[in-house]
């Protein structure tokens, strides 16, 4: 498999894939948190609804959403940011997901570090953060490993809005860089970052 990353903006037309890989993620690391009847049902027709939307023409306001490829143009990766979300914690990571079968290659470092630099280049402050699953301690890891601290946690909000998606009263902790600009980058991975056509 090759290691070499196309970065790019998504397009209306990469709703699908990434409602797949969404969905995916979530069934596989959100099992505990997220109801088992949520994940087995739902899920990918509200992931498919929710990227219609974000990546609809032309996308809302104050967002962007890359996407990763391999050397064979499949998608295996997205981050989506929110600019200046939050007035004290900046910038929010919404989602950040790699395929399974290309965790730990460097991807998903690659996918941060290009948020980071999106968001201290066009965001009012060069703060941002996220929330990860409590129960995801290999996330958690993965974010202290790229200079992410864990400041606060709350309850996980149930998708959709809906409380009977949620498993028990799960919660989440805010990851936070408060400068963008300093987050560490990984050298191991080759990207290129291209607009779309």
């Amino acid at each position: 498999m090759s290691r070499r990353l196309r970065l790019r903006t998504a397009v209306p037309g990469d709703a699908e894939q990434v409602a797949l890989l969404h969905a995916d993620s979530w069934r596989r690391h959100y099992r505990g948190a997220y109801a088992d009847s949520y994940l087995d049902g739902h899920v990918l027709a509200e992931r498919r609804a929710v990227w219609s939307s974000r990546l609809a023409d032309p996308a809302p306001p104050g967002t962007l959403t890359i996407i990763a490829e391999d050397g064979d143009a499949a998608l295996v990766g997205f981050v989506h940011t929110i600019f200046d979300a939050d007035d004290h914690w900046g910038s929010l990571i919404d989602n950040l997901h790699v395929a399974h079968g290309r965790q730990r290659t460097g991807t998903g470092a690659a996918l941060l570090t290009r948020a980071a630099e999106v968001v201290a280049a066009r965001a009012a402050a060069n703060s941002m953060y996220l929330w990860v699953l409590e129960q995801n301690t290999a996330a958690q890891r993965f974010y202290g490993a790229l200079g992410g601290t864990s400041v606060e946690t709350a309850p996980v909000p149930p998708p959709g809005g809906v409380p009977d998606r949620l498993t028990g009263s799960p919660n989440c902790l805010r990851i936070a860089w408060p400068d963008a600009r300093r987050l560490p980058t990984d050298r191991t991975s080759t990207s290129t970052l291209t607009r779309p056509n």
